[in-house]
């Protein structure tokens, strides 16, 4: 979240403060990201979607109120429409000192806010195999999630500058084709032993199978203010790993051209564009791909009792916009 001014919106620098407020029961809730005027909030282990969304409520409200009581208001939205980069105060820590050294100056670029999720898999090389089949999906759900026009008090053109903010990063693209986990765990000794990294979790890429975690960790969309909308999009987070993992047909090594492409206008277009699906290699709008998106996991919706919301979520989106609208 980003930490503001109750009165103006600016960002304040209020990290430490709040960390200060945080009872030791669910200090693990709450962590440092690379600003001091921003909190990251972590949920714990979940069940299903409806535990998750309960989760982030109460972890929403506990720090609006710690908001009241050190004078802050949480900000949502994929970057802050007015804040500078040189205007702000960044952690001190080994994470960002190491990101500081290796990004010099556009390390103090970022000012971006996202929201992860994470999917429990069966074993290692079933992650490899559902996340090269994911990056099919990468464009239509940041379609549906992009909330960042504005990036230092100017209308950017863009409907996810955060996108573009966060890009400048190395390692943060859609990653490429593995044919095995062992191939993934060799692209990532072989940035550690170049310097590259310090630590599998230094790569940032749309789709991240997380070596510590045992997850899918899907890294795509910009800050949602609606728990409706990540109601959502976690629900079909869950129901496109389930689907692939149930999936038998063939894999197919899409053409990371037009992933690349279809990302863009996905960041800066709006649901008329056309894009090429990998799948086929047909001129498709963004809109008919992301109904073709939702008719894939509608088995998997229904599984976990969570396609009738999920879709009527989806369709007033398609119908009036994105949190960027």
């Amino acid at each position: 979240y980003m930490i503001c001014d109750k009165l103006t919106g600016e960002l304040v620098n209020k990290a430490s403060e709040i960390m200060g407020y945080i009872d030791i029961n669910i200090k693990d809730r709450f962590s440092y990201e690379l600003l001091e005027s921003e909190i990251e909030v972590n949920t714990k282990i979940c069940k299903n979607v409806n535990e998750a969304i309960n989760e982030l409520a109460i972890l929403r409200n506990l720090t609006r109120d710690i908001g009241r009581k050190i004078g802050f208001k949480i900000g949502i939205s994929g970057t802050h429409p007015t804040a500078l980069p040189e205007d702000q105060i960044f952690i001190e820590n080994e994470s960002y000192s190491w990101v500081a050294e290796q990004l010099s100056y556009y390390a103090r670029r970022n000012i971006t806010f996202s929201i992860h999720v994470h999917i429990a898999v069966k074993d290692e090389n079933y992650a490899i195999h559902i996340a090269n089949s994911l990056r099919q999906w990468v464009a239509p759900l940041l379609a549906i999630s992009t909330n960042s026009p504005f990036f230092g008090g100017k209308n950017t053109g863009m409907r996810s500058s955060r996108t573009t903010q966060f890009g400048i990063f190395p390692r943060t693209n859609i990653p490429m084709y593995f044919k095995d986990f062992n191939s993934y765990r060799e692209v990532v000794n072989k940035y550690i032993e170049s310097g590259a990294i310090q630590k599998p979790r230094q790569i940032w890429w749309k789709i991240r199978p997380h070596m510590n975690y045992g997850t899918i960790e899907f890294r795509i969309c910009d800050m949602q203010r609606s728990l409706k909308n990540i109601h959502a999009f976690i629900s079909i987070f869950q129901s496109l790993v389930h689907r692939i993992y149930n999936d038998k047909s063939t894999l197919i090594k899409y053409n990371q051209e037009f992933l690349n492409d279809s990302l863009w206008k996905a960041s800066s277009k709006d649901f008329d564009a056309k894009i090429v699906d990998p799948y086929d290699n047909k001129v498709i709008s963004m809109k008919n791909m992301i109904n073709k998106l939702l008719d894939y996991i509608k088995p998997s919706l229904i599984h976990f009792n969570n396609y009738e919301s999920t879709i009527d979520t989806i369709n007033d989106i398609l119908q009036n916009g994105t949190e960027c609208d």
